[in-house]
């Protein structure tokens, strides 16, 4: 397997974090949470599809997190 290069797990953070808080504010608005006039506001559907961002995006998180130290030399050559 190729090394995973600094950028690469930069990215793939920086990506779920956004996944992520993207995720809480679909959630907290499907919820009612946060009030606006958004036509987000008090949809199921919408805290429905937060939660699975969050999911989505802690599993990457989680993923470029386990990779940055994957490459410890210790793999077939």
């Amino acid at each position: 397997m190729a090394a995973v290069t600094p950028i690469v797990v930069r990215t793939r953070l920086i990506g779920g974090g956004i996944l992520v808080a993207t995720g809480l504010v679909w959630l907290a608005q499907g919820t009612g949470l946060i009030q606006s006039s958004s036509p987000m506001t008090g949809q199921p559907v919408w805290a429905v599809l937060g939660l699975v961002g969050v999911v989505v995006g802690v599993a990457i998180i989680t993923w470029a997190w386990r990779a940055r130290g994957s490459d410890d030399g210790s793999g077939p050559t």
